[in-house]
């Protein structure tokens, strides 16, 4: 029999980190900790407020209630799970890492061999804060990066793109772009025809999710390429994965495990995808790093060897009390260490 204990814990943003949905300074996470009385894993159940569809008030009972299935069991029941993918992600990552210690999986980039290219990640605020973090991570090596837009005035936004590409051409830098579904409808096609004479390579979730048919006219209509985001929350059944890929046909979707099924979703969505010609990447979604290494190890057994598309990786620098994880960043590509010699 497996045991288990559940932890909350608080962890504090270094700088405020804005979105579409407000400001985070600090992040809650719950901790699964599974033991067979010789070994120990962790995972990291990390649900975003007002975004995940298992944002819940009695989130701990719910969670505790599983894992107690689970630990008589010692078999995830995934139909249970499926409403509750932050859950499932860390029960998934708490099993495998009692089985594999942090290696989770077995891929070059778990033997310290290759490193997970990933995009720097520019967050909303002020034109000049958001032109600071630009020169930020284009000083730190980044060759692609992604702007979460919709916060202030388009027009300014539009001066930052522009400045990124006086700089830098496509062939120079990928840039994306992530409105969060901050634009109407009646404005976003006005909005993409702009954005569309500076090279973009892609634009998230333009407007906001469970607008089937609009957003299917704009994926048709788009010169720039529509990915999906939080339009994939809370479609959890195969069959209604399909039927709203089918329906939207996007070019990309953009997975992240504690919001859109855990790995086991993720999956799922990439096999849908792949089989539709749709491109997929994995994306963090503000964990800490108990959560990040398990995304990292996940992106990097579904889409390695040899991963040449930038995935959504944090950085591990995101709060003052990170836990250490054997992660580290080179030339914008993550690495882990298998000797554990450099930590975050």
């Amino acid at each position: 029999m497996l045991n288990f204990e559940i932890n909350e814990r608080l962890f504090h943003f270094k700088r405020p980190a804005g979105t579409s949905r407000g400001v985070y300074t600090i992040r809650k996470s719950w901790f699964v900790t599974i033991t067979d009385g010789e070994r120990t894993g962790v995972g990291e159940c990390a649900p975003l407020p007002n975004l995940s569809c298992d944002d819940i008030e009695d989130y701990e009972k719910v969670l505790r209630n599983l894992c107690a299935n689970f630990s008589v069991t010692g078999q995830i029941n995934y139909e249970m799970l499926r409403p509750y993918p932050s859950m499932l992600f860390g029960i998934e990552t708490a099993l495998l890492s009692l089985e594999k210690g942090n290696r989770l999986f077995d891929t070059p980039f778990s033997r310290g061999e290759e490193g997970i290219p990933f995009n720097g990640l520019i967050w909303m605020g002020s034109f000049d804060e958001m032109r600071q973090q630009v020169d930020e991570k284009i000083r730190q090596g980044f060759r692609c990066i992604k702007i979460k837009i919709g916060a202030i005035d388009f027009n300014e936004e539009l001066e930052l793109i522009k400045y990124i590409r006086q700089l830098f051409s496509k062939e120079e830098l990928e840039l994306r772009v992530d409105a969060n579904g901050a634009f109407g409808f009646n404005e976003a096609a006005e909005k993409l025809e702009i954005l569309s004479h500076y090279d973009i390579h892609s634009i998230e979730q333009p407007i906001k999710s469970r607008q089937w048919k609009e957003m299917a006219a704009l994926c048709n209509y788009s010169k720039i390429p529509i990915a999906l985001d939080e339009e994939l929350i809370g479609i959890n059944i195969y069959a209604m994965k399909r039927q709203m890929l089918e329906i939207i046909n996007p070019r990309y979707i953009v997975l992240k495990p504690s919001l859109h099924g855990g790995m086991r979703g993720v999956r799922e969505w990439v096999e849908i995808a792949d089989a539709l010609g749709i491109g997929s990447w994995i994306t963090s979604a503000l964990e800490s790093n108990i959560g990040l290494n398990a995304v990292a190890h996940l992106a990097a057994d579904i889409y390695g060897p040899d991963i040449t598309f930038h995935q959504g990786l944090g950085t591990g620098m995101l709060f003052h009390d990170n836990i250490e994880m054997p992660l580290y960043v080179r030339d914008s590509k993550m690495f882990y260490d298998m000797n554990g010699g450099k930590v975050f």
